[in-house]
């Protein structure tokens, strides 16, 4: 079996770099017209570039996924050059935090706002579309916090938990259409927001402890997720969340397995 998304069109939001970039060019590997949207204009060239490299086909567009406005501008320019919108990624976030005691009121109001509430907006910019097509797959990016959260990120775990449960209302809401929506959980992969890879090898032994496959996750491994989720082999799942987590905290202390396997794991 092999999964065919060619002919494809999608939208990946704050996707010019990081995660998001992966899972851009993981799409339009794939055949899919990829359209990414994001705030920094340097790094929409960028992947521009890498597009017109590559002969991927797709556009990018400056879009702050807090603008409604601008989001109605983007989806009626997609479906006038191609037609249709089959895929919404919204992949676009941030991951500022801090005791809740010292937390400034605009770092919980910047995480609300792009992480649940920009969900939210793209996803009413597109409903429409998908409705007339009755058919189309939207696939949220939630995180690891939604289950168990971490010291000092309320503000970033709320706004996630949010968009785990929107996901799941709106699977209910959009079934009748044919419109699948879920939402994926990354666990331990680095990136240029959590440096995980960069941090002092004591803190990495720790943070690797919590892991049942005991490694760094890797961008790809999200982005393949999301190309089985966009998939003809995943249209009977909906208002989901994957985790994409290596099995971090499947068991109370993964790190267990490893010395009672002593020499044994290869």
């Amino acid at each position: 079996m092999q999964i065919d998304l060619s002919g494809k069109v999608a939208i990946v939001t704050g996707a010019a770099r990081g995660i998001g970039r992966e899972i851009a060019l993981a799409l339009a590997s794939e055949g899919v017209v990829t359209v990414v949207t994001d705030v920094n204009e340097a790094n929409l060239d960028g992947i521009k570039r890498e597009f017109d490299e590559l002969g991927y086909r797709g556009a990018q567009y400056l879009c702050d996924v807090r603008d409604f406005a601008r989001i109605e501008q983007v989806v009626e320019s997609i479906v006038q050059t191609y037609g249709k919108i089959d895929i919404l990624v919204n992949n676009a976030g941030v991951a500022g935090g801090g005791p809740v005691a010292s937390l400034k009121e605009e770092v919980w109001d910047l995480n609300l706002d792009i992480n649940l509430k920009g969900t939210y907006l793209m996803c009413k910019g597109i409903i429409p579309v998908m409705k007339r097509q009755q058919s189309g797959r939207i696939i949220n990016a939630a995180s690891f916090a939604a289950i168990v959260p971490s010291y000092g990120s309320a503000a970033y775990a709320s706004s996630k938990a949010g968009v785990r449960q929107f996901t799941r209302v709106l699977a209910g809401e959009l079934g009748p259409w044919n419109i699948t929506v879920n939402c994926y959980a990354p666990g331990m992969i680095p990136t240029d927001m959590n440096h995980f890879a960069e941090r002092p090898d004591n803190e990495q032994e720790r943070l690797l402890d919590t892991l049942t496959l005991r490694r760094w996750g890797s961008k790809d491994h999200v982005a393949h997720l999301i190309c089985f989720l966009a998939s003809d082999f995943a249209d009977y799942i909906t208002g989901t969340m994957i985790d994409v987590s290596g099995g971090k905290l499947a068991t109370q202390i993964p790190k267990v397995a490893y010395e009672k396997a002593g020499g044994e794991a290869k």
